[in-house]
């Protein structure tokens, strides 16, 4: 691997690489890694900052009546951020269950939902989920999601509902209500400040703990936090105030990074939009551009990042995609040609939204599928595919990926400034805030 391939730090010796979308074991699932080109993980470098599987940092996370199972005097609270959808918060259910029966009513588990827009259908199992609950059943749906996290369709919500026993036509009206669709968005947002990018996150007694881990990671933790709470007790809490007190103190986001690791970033790069697929104003003070493989299970992580930073920046922010697929993903390549054949019937962002959604289906049929769906003309897209006129554009990236470092993904140079692997989205913030300043720009 060349130097300018990609680093990512990994803490506690927990490996957390994950080749080709299949998880070597639960615990695989690192919000921030990247996939390095010609290697199975990235390897280490200075500079590289990656949050840790596990934190040593209490955060302060409102519990704010989201669904719970355990006594209110539990005296640990695990809070799970969590994706219906998402193959990797599917393995992590089955620990939570084993730490539940573990503990017993030492143990309270409380759910918040970050459904992330990779997956077309995890929104609306959300939604299902807390529609649900207003009838007393959340729990026996969020075991029913999670149980069937490849059937997420309307219809077979509808199903799950009906063999819960729900008022199904009140259950269809509540998830739609107003209520539960700000709830969402709301832990949503409260994920993104935690910095908990992707799922599943979890915070024990407000200590984060990254991805799907093994069970004695968790285990681990849930030890030493006892420890304490029982420490507490004995000194006079109340077991019922001792998540209010153990969290008290604690921080509402990721620390910010020491003015010193900033410094060791990656040289600047010169990094031209040219004629990739872009969104945003042309003359926008900050361009993003992204190299990227729709097969790279990292690349889908950052997908939401960059969508919040959208929202947040408007205007003053630009998008570009460039193409980055790894040999190690037989389906990447064909389905970058997809895309740029979605981008000559003015439907890139689209058939890239898809894509991601679908990273496990991106076979010539699959890819026939999406163009259906999105209403392109199928002859012409089919064409495109069968010509290869695309392959020079995809060469072009990748040879400028590799001139400019971008050996992993998904990489990007926000204003020729490197970012390697789906980072924090504080991370990204504090890059195009310096480079608005430059500018001369108000941030937000």
């Amino acid at each position: 691997m060349s130097k300018a391939s990609v680093w990512v730090s990994l803490s506690v010796g927990l490996v957390l690489g994950f080749v080709g979308g299949r998880a070597g074991r639960p615990g695989d699932a690192s919000a921030n890694a990247v996939e390095a080109r010609g290697a199975p993980a990235a390897a280490k470098a200075p500079g590289a900052r990656q949050r840790p599987p596990i934190s040593p940092t209490v955060y302060k996370v409102p519990l704010d009546g989201s669904p719970s199972l355990g006594a209110e005097d539990a005296l640990v609270t695990v809070v799970e951020f969590s994706d219906y959808e998402c193959p990797f918060c599917s393995r992590a259910h089955a620990t939570v269950k084993q730490l539940q029966e573990k503990y017993g009513k030492k143990l309270r588990v409380v759910m918040k939902q970050h459904p992330l827009d990779i997956h077309a259908h995890a929104k609306s199992a959300a939604l299902a989920a807390l529609a649900a609950g207003e009838q007393g059943k959340f729990w026996e749906m969020h075991d029913t999601l999670f149980t069937n996290a490849r059937a997420l369709g309307a219809e077979n919500l509808e199903r799950y509902a009906r063999e819960l026993g729900l008022d199904v036509a009140r259950w269809k009206k509540d998830m739609g209500d107003a209520r539960l669709v700000e709830r969402v968005r709301k832990e949503e947002a409260q994920a993104l400040q935690l910095g908990a990018n992707g799922t599943p996150a979890f915070f024990i007694n407000g200590r984060y703990i990254n991805g799907a881990q093994p069970l004695e990671v968790f285990t681990g933790v849930v030890d030493e936090e006892l420890g304490k709470a029982e420490a507490l007790v004995k000194g006079g809490v109340r077991p019922a105030e001792v998540y209010a007190r153990v969290i008290e103190k604690g921080v509402e986001r990721p620390p910010a990074q020491p003015a010193q690791q900033a410094q060791q970033e990656l040289p600047v790069q010169k990094v031209e939009v040219g004629n990739a697929p872009a969104r945003g104003p042309a003359n926008a003070p900050v361009t993003v551009v992204a190299f990227s493989d729709f097969e790279c299970p990292f690349c889908a992580r950052a997908v939401p990042t960059l969508k919040a930073l959208e929202e947040e920046y408007g205007g003053k922010l630009r998008v570009a995609f460039k193409h980055q697929p790894l040999p190690m993903h037989p389906h990447a390549k064909l389905a970058a040609a997809a895309s740029m054949a979605a981008h000559e019937q003015g439907k890139f962002w689209e058939m890239h939204d898809l894509l991601f959604a679908n990273q496990r289906q991106l076979d010539r049929e699959a890819l026939e599928g999406y163009a259906k769906q999105l209403g392109l003309n199928e002859a012409r897209f089919k064409a495109a595919l069968d010509s290869g006129k695309f392959d020079s554009q995809l060469t072009a990236d990748m040879s400028e990926g590799t001139r400019v470092g971008a050996g992993a993904t998904p990489t990007f140079f926000i204003n020729g400034r490197p970012v390697v692997g789906a980072m924090p989205i504080d991370h990204f913030r504090r890059i195009i805030d310096e480079e608005l300043k430059k500018s001369g720009v108000a941030a937000r």
